[in-house]
């Protein structure tokens, strides 16, 4: 049997002593502590040279390492020094502290879908998290470090990897000299100053990673507003230090310190028994060596879930705008002073929001999916109107998105979606996902998916069409926009459960070519095609309207048989709520809204409460999917993702939500009124 001892500068109280079998060997296990003095701890490894098999030093603050070059703290330099002549070798833990953190980091970068991308990380010691930073930095530029305040008692934090760089190799040592934090600490403004900003700090982070040496000393005044629902990264967190976690509403716990016994141990026992069993002298041990027992004993870092159950959040954003000038009216100071002004002060409101840089309008909370896993986002708006953006060659627009994404980026997003009338300029979608470093979604996938839920659940609490299981309906339906990116996907799937698909569109050269790939995939479909909708409209009992176009008129509704289902999917409406009115024996409806799953807060955005459109929709089931990927670009959508889409967002706990119209939700009261009106015109038309 090997014996390792750990001499710890630590408290005695917590000395132990058991046995374990570690690496096909058995080793008796003993910690003395020292309670900080120094001198003990040498007299004890003195004393325990020639009798342990290795030695351990723990609860130490380990020597910083910068660009290999190690900045050792004095009190320790005369433990090294001393333990230069000993046979038992002795060990700090130092070697698989840096290959653990970094095996930590990509390991869990890989199990965990990409969680580390982009995170806004807050290191309290980046000195102490040197090389932990270095890795971390492959994954996300969103890291942050304390060490001025924490170190130096100045209110200043460093905001990239590169000035801590500049601190770690040259600054660190001369603010050591300056009595700052002899002064900050007794003064009180500026020591309660330096707390508040620390809190903010954490607050505003993802994840925080936390010294194991003085665990306390960092976080002992945070509580549930700092910690709640992050992620805290830190190495051989005891019970103690889990109970404290949990206690501030922390998610997820990462111990990059792995869990090789029954027993949290430090990393310098991990480390020395290691030397022990492999039985080479501690110089002869590399990197690789300890990569091979981490690799072969699979020792992961320990994932803690302090609630009990697994808290996962993803990150992601959506792009929004204003629609008209009546959203600008939703602001209080321009709806009032609009009423007072010429019609022209709006139009000059729009011209400059149109030129206005992105800017954050909400934070989205609350999406909890069925399996568990949770996200979060950020609605970031581009000032134009639709109008502005087609008063504009495509690069103007595609330059503010691309300004949103690198906002989305620094904000910790790990994809963005493009919403409304931003996904269908240009290249829609295809330049901003090339250039853009974060990937991006238009959600047209889900809106098609959407568009045809709705549709079909309208026509279903109709029951104007008769259906018989497993036959396709016996009913007449069009798509205008049909050779769109939504109006394409709408033909296909349409084509599947009509037996007659009307396709509307300018162009017929490409009407003849999805004709030619729709009756290639469906053959026992009827398909017509048109430039003009007005001609057959009189025949549909289903319209889906998917054109791109802006303040022209898409369809005459006076010609629309009653009782049909109009589905717009059109961002702005290709329907006027004034025309809706025109006809209250037809059901409109706005497309296909979808539930979220869980208790949402965001601000308002036009919809009843954890409703939201389908294209914010597949950007929020992507990121709970962990699919953080270019999914839905261009202007050609292929069907096998809307289905998959539709499959995911089931899985997440999508829902279909109550069909809207222009004027809101439809109650069971709405659809019969509309079903009773359709059956009366068309009896007066017999």
């Amino acid at each position: 049997m090997k014996t390792i001892v750990s001499i710890s500068l630590g408290s005695s109280t917590d000395d132990y002593e058991f046995d374990a079998n570690f690496l096909g060997e058995s080793f008796k296990i003993k910690r003395l502590g020292t309670d900080g003095n120094i001198d003990r701890a040498c007299d004890l490894i003195l004393r325990w040279n020639h009798r342990a098999d290795a030695i351990g030093i723990g609860s130490i603050k380990y020597p910083y390492t910068v660009d290999n070059k190690q900045l050792v703290d004095k009190s320790l330099q005369k433990i090294e020094k001393m333990c230069l002549n000993l046979k038992t070798p002795v060990t700090m833990g130092n070697s698989l502290r840096n290959v653990a953190f970094e095996w930590s980091l990509r390991h869990l970068q890989f199990k965990l879908n990409g969680y580390f991308t982009n995170i806004r990380a807050f290191f309290l010691s980046g000195m102490d998290h040197y090389n932990l930073a270095k890795i971390m930095l492959e994954f996300s530029e969103n890291l942050m470090f304390a060490d001025p305040v924490m170190e130096n008692g100045i209110p200043k934090f460093l905001n990239s990897f590169k000035e801590l760089e500049l601190y770690a190799k040259g600054l660190h040592n001369v603010l050591n000299w300056i009595p700052t934090k002899s002064i900050s600490g007794s003064t009180v403004p500026i020591k309660d100053w330096n707390r508040h900003v620390i809190h903010k700090a954490i607050q505003s982070s993802q994840a925080v990673l936390v010294p194991d040496y003085n665990f306390y000393d960092y976080i002992k005044d945070c509580s549930l507003e700092e910690l709640g629902g992050k992620t805290v990264i830190s190495s051989t967190i005891y019970d103690d230090r889990i109970e404290f976690l949990k206690d501030r509403g922390v998610d997820m716990i990462v111990d990059c310190t792995p869990k090789v016994l029954d027993r949290v141990i430090g990393v310098n026992v991990i480390e020395a028994m290691i030397i022990a069993a492999l039985g080479k002298p501690k110089e002869e041990i590399t990197d690789d060596d300890l990569l091979e027992v981490i690799s072969e004993q699979k020792m992961e870092p320990r994932v803690i879930y302090p609630g009990g159950s697994q808290k996962k959040k993803s990150r992601f954003a959506f792009v929004i705008h204003p629609l008209s000038q009546e959203d600008f009216k939703k602001e209080k100071s321009l709806k009032m002073i609009s009423k007072f002004t010429p019609s022209f002060f709006l139009d000059t409101i729009e011209k400059i929001m149109a030129y206005s840089p992105p800017f954050l309008y909400s934070k989205v909370e609350g999406i909890k999916s069925p399996t568990g896993v949770e996200a979060e986002g950020w609605l970031i708006s581009v000032g134009g109107t639709p109008k502005q953006m087609m008063s504009h060659k495509p690069e103007f627009t595609y330059k503010r998105l691309l300004q949103a994404a690198r906002m989305a980026k620094r904000l910790g997003a790990q994809i963005m979606g493009l919403g409304a009338f931003t996904k269908v300029v240009g290249d829609a979608g295809v330049t901003v996902a090339r250039q853009a470093s974060i990937p991006i979604t238009t959600g047209n996938s889900y809106s098609a998916s959407g568009a045809l839920w709705a549709a079909a659940d309208a026509v279903r609490r109709m029951g104007l069409i008769e259906y018989e299981k497993g036959k396709k309906l016996k009913a007449k339906t069009m798509v205008v926009g049909a050779t769109g990116a939504i109006g394409s996907v709408c033909c296909r799937l349409l084509a599947k459960a009509f037996e007659e698909v009307y396709m509307v569109g300018r162009n017929m050269a490409k009407l003849l070519s999805l004709k030619e790939e729709i009756l290639e995939e469906t053959p026992d479909v009827k398909v017509y095609l048109s430039t003009r909708a007005d001609s057959n409209l009189q025949d549909m009992d289903v319209i889906v309207t998917a054109t791109s176009g802006i303040e022209k008129k898409i369809i005459d509704i006076m010609k629309v048989k009653p009782g049909c289902v109009i589905t717009d999917v059109a961002r702005p409406l290709d329907i006027p709520a004034k025309d809706v009115a025109k006809r209250p024996d037809v059901l409109v409806i706005e497309s296909g809204e979808i539930l979220l799953p869980g208790d949402i807060k965001m601000k308002n955005i036009g919809l009843p409460r954890n409703v939201v459109y389908a294209c914010l929709a597949e950007t929020i089931v992507l990121a709970l999917e962990g699919r953080f990927e270019i999914f839905t670009i261009g202007r050609d959508i292929e069907w096998q993702k809307v289905r998959e889409i539709y499959k995911m967002g089931l899985k997440h706990g999508m829902r279909l939500a109550a069909i809207s119209g222009i004027n809101g939700v439809f109650t069971d009261e709405d659809i019969d009124r509309v079903k009773e009106l359709a059956m009366a015109s068309r009896k007066n038309k017999e």
